[in-house]
């Protein structure tokens, strides 16, 4: 079944956030994909803030290529930036596996550079820009 979700503006992406991971439950592994600026690290933020991150504690793990976020229940949330990755060797090095096995919530940015490695279940969650600013999450499950 494919889905859509439109966030107009930043006013309104923390109810975009609640609403995709009701639309997503019993999904753990997201992968965003998206061109450079269309949000993704934007909106794992607000998927965070929905689940009780501290917001102060996000942040885009580009150079650690994985944050760990504790969820309002003590939960481990999982968050990757593969776009520095040159080699699937690198994300393995980490423990890319432990992370998705874990069965913890995973949300991976630039996911296509180690797309061989993804999971089968993996929500592959595309975001486009409209030339107005709106954002358009799209995935099929």
């Amino acid at each position: 079944m494919q889905h859509e979700l439109t966030i107009k503006d930043l006013g309104s992406i923390d109810s975009a956030a609640r609403s995709f991971l009701e639309q997503t439950a019993g999904h753990s592994i997201i992968a965003l994909y998206g061109e450079m600026g269309a949000g993704k690290t934007t909106f794992t933020t607000a998927v965070c803030r929905a689940l009780g991150v501290r917001e102060d504690a996000v942040s885009s793990p580009t150079f650690s290529i994985v944050n760990e976020y504790r969820q309002a229940d003590g939960q481990p949330l999982y968050h990757f930036d593969f776009y520095r990755i040159e080699k699937l060797g690198e994300a393995l090095d980490i423990g890319f596996y432990d992370y998705v096995d874990s069965g913890c919530l995973c949300v991976m940015e630039w996911p296509e550079n180690i797309e061989e490695l993804l999971p089968d279940d993996t929500l592959r969650v595309r975001i486009k820009v409209a030339p107005d600013g709106t954002r358009t999450l799209s995935w099929e499950d």
